[in-house]
This record gives structure tokens, C-alpha cells and sequence, in this order.
């Protein structure tokens, strides 16, 4: 058996459509309870991009969890380190930290086992079930940020 490495993520055209259909419904509310319209300031250009979201909510706090490697809302998040949220009538201003391995770890576990694995699992290397030290092999290809300050308005 061949061990092959995860599958590489590619902005398609059905992508493109899929995620502004879904920015769609998660604008007015029609979604699961952790996906959100994550909006960030281009690094290069200035100009906002927006891409759908789902959000680590545990104990330890809220989670950004990048599923497709550093893609370009991580870039721009790394940049800026501040972003918004969007659900519905409502929009959080948040601040962000980017966690290192150790502290994603778990994160990613549970970003892992979840019914949102359909989708995601490709992309990782360790199944839910793996060991703390594989996730934390991996957090360098996903990276994750703790949502460290927040402040909601209705719009």
C-alpha cells in the first residue's frame, strides 16, 4: 500500500460557485451554528475577501481553522490579525493569534472529527482517531488561530 500524501487544495470554478452559494444562505442565516462569512483585508491589494468558515467552539475558546493549508484569507489574517465574522443580522469584529503546534493539536482533532470530515478529511494526513503527536505533525500545514477578542453589532 502506497502512503500517499493529502490531497492538494484547488480554487475551482464549482468551488467558486459552491462557497458564494453557501456565503449566500450563511448571510441570512440559514446554516449550520459554526459556519460563518469570514472577511479579511487583501495583504496586497487592500481590497476585502470573503470566504465561508466553519469555527472550533470548545472550552479552551474559538478556533479559525485553515482545512486547505495557507490558502489566502490565512495570509491576509497573518498580515493583519483582524477580521470579521459574519452570521446572519450579525458581525464580529475579532483579533487573532496563530497557535503553534502544541496548542493546535487538539484543535485540529476536533476540527477533524466532526461531520464536516466528509468534506475536509482529504486534505489531512491524520485520521480523528491518530495521536496527539500526528496532529501535531500536521499543524504546520494547517494553521490555526485562537479568536482572542471579540466585539458583535447587529447590522
Amino acid at each position: 500500500m502506497v502512503d500517499e500524501p493529502a490531497k492538494r487544495f484547488e480554487m475551482t470554478r464549482a468551488r467558486r460557485v459552491l462557497n458564494a452559494t453557501l456565503g449566500g444562505f450563511v448571510k441570512y442565516g440559514l446554516c449550520p451554528p459554526d459556519t460563518y462569512l469570514l472577511t479579511t483585508r487583501g495583504r496586497k491589494t487592500g481590497f476585502l475577501r470573503t470566504v465561508p468558515v466553519n469555527l472550533v467552539d470548545n472550552d479552551e475558546g474559538r478556533f479559525l481553522v485553515a482545512p486547505y493549508g495557507e490558502v489566502g484569507w490565512v495570509r491576509n489574517l497573518r498580515a493583519d490579525g483582524f477580521a470579521t465574522l459574519r452570521r446572519g443580522g450579525w458581525i464580529e469584529l475579532v483579533s487573532v493569534r496563530e497557535l503553534d503546534a502544541a496548542e493546535a493539536a487538539p484543535v485540529l482533532r476536533e476540527y477533524v472529527d466532526h461531520p464536516r470530515s466528509v468534506v475536509v478529511a482529504p486534505y489531512f494526513d491524520a485520521p480523528p482517531d491518530a495521536p496527539a503527536e500526528a496532529f501535531e505533525a500536521e499543524a504546520h500545514r494547517h494553521p490555526v488561530f485562537v479568536i482572542v477578542r471579540t466585539t458583535t453589532i447587529r447590522i
